[in-house]
């Protein structure tokens, strides 16, 4: 299961387009587009139309079993009825707790004194990982599906947006916004349109996925190594905060690279508090000026990882001096003392 390349802005998106267009040879092309739920990634196996096996993405080639957790969950169908179900199919999708679902949960939470999950998709993830099928079996979990890695026996479809058609047929929920576009224009105005009404939904989304239609195209597009050159994900703009810069501590990757790390006052960010972020190196930092005690804006680029993004050089405390690599390790590791070099 691979994953997305993501864009932030109209121009990205553009890009991707004519990626596709020039490594199709077309000159437009159709691409099915759907909200990209904030969710949990899940492969579903079914033999002769029965649910035999369901796995997280993991890694993208291990994933955990969570059969037993997937089979409470009632939006995910056990059986398939239809007579065109391939003897072998494996369908992927995403597992997500319903906002209100959530809003609900954390209020049990709070009831019995437990810890409140920080959002659905955090939510999502611990109950579809619980040991204890029953507890899963009592979370408001739902899941909508949008790919198959696996159609063996019969015909399958030649587009993307077929496949969604017969998966629906088989009993399996799809996004009902998801929709068949054509060209750059309509693929802006489908993010538009969905960022209008994103409000409203009764899920969480953090952005939209762009997919070239045809199964041709996808198979002449080919893949990266963790991701389809056919598919990209438009990603909302990341949030943003002001936090201070108390500290910066260098931490010791596994090859021995010495990365600078922020230290910050912890600030709630989309979902989660942040009390650290990474500075990446020590040109970053003297590229950005950031200095101990400064006031700084940190965003979570991509939804996940945390970054400081600039520095309010107007708040900026008196004496506050240029970061030093070797001045702060005094030229030493800070986990072996050895010595380091650049």
């Amino acid at each position: 299961m691979l994953s997305l390349n993501n864009a932030f802005s109209a121009d990205e998106v553009g890009e991707f387009d004519r990626r596709c267009r020039e490594g199709t040879g077309r000159e437009s092309l159709a691409y099915v587009a759907e909200p990209k739920i904030d969710g949990l990634a899940i492969s579903l196996l079914y033999e002769q139309g029965e649910l035999v096996r369901a796995a997280t993405r993991g890694d993208g080639r291990t994933g955990e079993d969570v059969t037993l957790n997937v089979r409470s969950i009632s939006s995910i169908p056990l059986q398939l009825r239809s007579h065109r179900v391939p003897p072998s199919l494996e369908v992927r999708g995403e597992v997500f707790m319903p906002i209100v679902g959530f809003e609900r949960l954390n209020e049990q939470q709070k009831a019995r004194d437990e810890k409140l999950y920080v959002n659905p998709r955090n939510a999502a993830a611990g109950s579809l990982r619980q040991l204890d099928s029953n507890v899963c079996a009592q979370r408001p979990l739902s899941f909508f599906c949008y790919a198959v890695g696996v159609w063996q026996g019969t015909p399958s479809p030649s587009s993307q947006m077929q496949m969604l058609s017969a998966l629906r047929e088989f009993g399996f929920p799809v996004n009902p916004l998801a929709r068949e576009v054509k060209g750059l224009k309509a693929c802006l105005d489908y993010y538009e349109d969905v960022m209008a009404s994103r409000a409203s939904l009764r899920y969480e989304i953090d952005g939209v996925v762009y997919k070239v239609s045809s199964f041709e195209d996808q198979q002449v597009l080919g893949s990266v190594s963790r991701a389809p050159r056919w598919a990209m994900a438009y990603k909302y703009a990341p949030e943003q905060a002001q936090t201070r810069l108390h500290a910066i501590t260098i931490q010791v990757g596994r090859t021995g690279t010495l990365t600078p790390v922020a230290e910050l006052e912890p600030v709630f960010v989309d979902g989660s508090t942040i009390s650290r972020a990474t500075l990446h190196n020590e040109e970053e930092i003297g590229r950005k000026d950031i200095r101990i005690g400064d006031t700084v804006i940190i965003e979570k680029r991509g939804d996940v990882i945390p970054g400081v993004i600039s520095v309010v050089k107007d708040l900026r405390p008196a004496g506050a001096e240029p970061f030093d690599m070797i001045a702060v390790t005094g030229s030493q590791c800070p986990d072996c003392g050895g010595a380091i070099h650049k």
